[in-house]
C-alpha cells in the first residue's frame, strides 16, 4: 500500500506536466481538472476506512470544487498585476476560507452537485481571458521531480491523517489545489500571467468530469463493490470530459456575426 501511495499520484502529475509541454496550457489545464490526484486519494481512503467513509469523503470532494475554483479565481486575477508568491497567497487563502465554510455544510450529494456546478459556471464566466499557447515550453527534470515529490507528500499526509481528520476534511484535502498550485507557480515564473490564466481556464473545463467522478462515488459506494464503482466513475468522468472538450471546441469555432459581436464576446478565449 505504501508503494501505491508513493507512485500513483506522482505518475499522474508527471503525465499532466509532460502534456503541458507537448500541447500547451489549455490541454494541461483540462487534464489537471480530472481526478488525477483526488481519485487515487479517495481510493486509498476507501481501502483504509471503508465505503461509508469513502462516500462521505467523495461528497465533500464534490463540494470542494467550489474551493478549487476560489483558488483559481483569486490566483488568476491577482497574477495579472502581482508576482507569483502574492498570487499564490491569495489563491490559498481563498481556498482555505471556502473549505472552512464547506466543512460545515450537510453531507448531501444533491447540495454538493448544485454547489459544484454553480462554481464551475461562475469560473467559466468570470475568470480573465487569455489566448496564450506555448506547447514545447521548457520543462526541466528538476521541475518534474519537485512536482512528483509534492504529489507523493500530499497523498501520504491526507491518508495518514484521515482517521483524525474524518471524512469531511479528508475529502476536502483530497481536492487541495496541489496540482493547480505547482503548475500555476511554475508556469507563472516561466511564461507569465497569460499562460497561467489559460492553464486555469482549462482546469475549469475539467471540473465537469471531476464532478461526474465524485458524484458516481458518492452515490455508488454504499451499494456496489468499491473497485467496480471506481471503474464506473472513471469511465463516466472520461465521457463527460470528452463531451465538454467537444462543446468548448464548437464554441471557439462558431463564426462571429454582427448580431452577437460586442466588446465582451469579441474577446477570444
Amino acid at each position: 500500500m505504501l508503494s501505491l501511495k508513493l507512485t500513483l499520484v506522482p505518475l499522474f502529475l508527471l503525465f499532466v506536466s509532460i502534456s503541458g509541454k507537448l500541447w500547451g496550457p489549455r490541454v494541461a489545464g483540462w487534464l489537471a481538472g480530472l481526478p488525477v490526484v483526488a481519485g487515487p486519494i479517495l481510493f486509498l481512503l476507501v481501502m483504509d476506512h471503508g465505503t461509508a467513509f469513502g462516500a462521505r469523503a467523495a461528497t465533500l470532494s464534490l463540494y470542494a470544487i467550489l474551493a478549487s475554483e476560489s483558488f483559481n479565481f483569486a490566483y488568476a486575477w491577482t497574477c495579472r498585476t502581482r508576482p507569483w508568491w502574492l498570487a499564490l497567497a491569495a489563491g490559498l487563502s481563498a481556498w482555505f476560507a471556502a473549505a472552512c465554510v464547506l466543512s460545515r455544510l450537510p453531507v448531501s450529494w444533491p447540495w454538493a452537485l448544485a454547489v459544484a456546478l454553480t462554481a464551475t459556471c461562475f469560473g467559466q464566466t468570470f475568470l480573465p481571458r487569455s489566448t496564450a499557447s506555448a506547447s514545447g515550453a521548457k520543462l526541466t527534470s528538476k521541475d518534474l521531480a519537485s512536482r512528483m515529490a509534492a504529489g507523493a507528500a500530499l497523498t501520504l499526509i491526507v491518508t495518514a491523517l484521515s482517521a483524525r481528520l474524518g471524512p469531511a476534511w479528508s475529502g476536502l484535502l483530497a481536492v487541495f489545489p496541489l496540482l493547480g498550485s505547482v503548475l500555476a507557480v511554475s508556469s507563472h515564473r516561466a511564461h507569465g500571467a497569460p499562460f497561467v490564466i489559460a492553464l486555469l481556464r482549462g482546469m475549469v473545463l475539467g471540473r465537469f468530469g471531476f464532478a461526474a467522478f465524485c458524484l458516481t462515488l458518492a452515490m455508488g459506494l454504499n451499494h456496489q463493490p468499491a473497485p467496480l464503482v471506481f471503474i464506473e466513475a472513471s469511465i463516466i468522468a472520461m465521457l463527460v470530459q470528452t463531451a465538454s472538450a467537444r462543446l468548448a471546441r464548437l464554441k471557439r469555432t462558431q463564426p462571429v456575426t454582427r448580431a452577437n459581436l460586442s466588446p465582451e464576446t469579441a474577446t477570444p478565449e
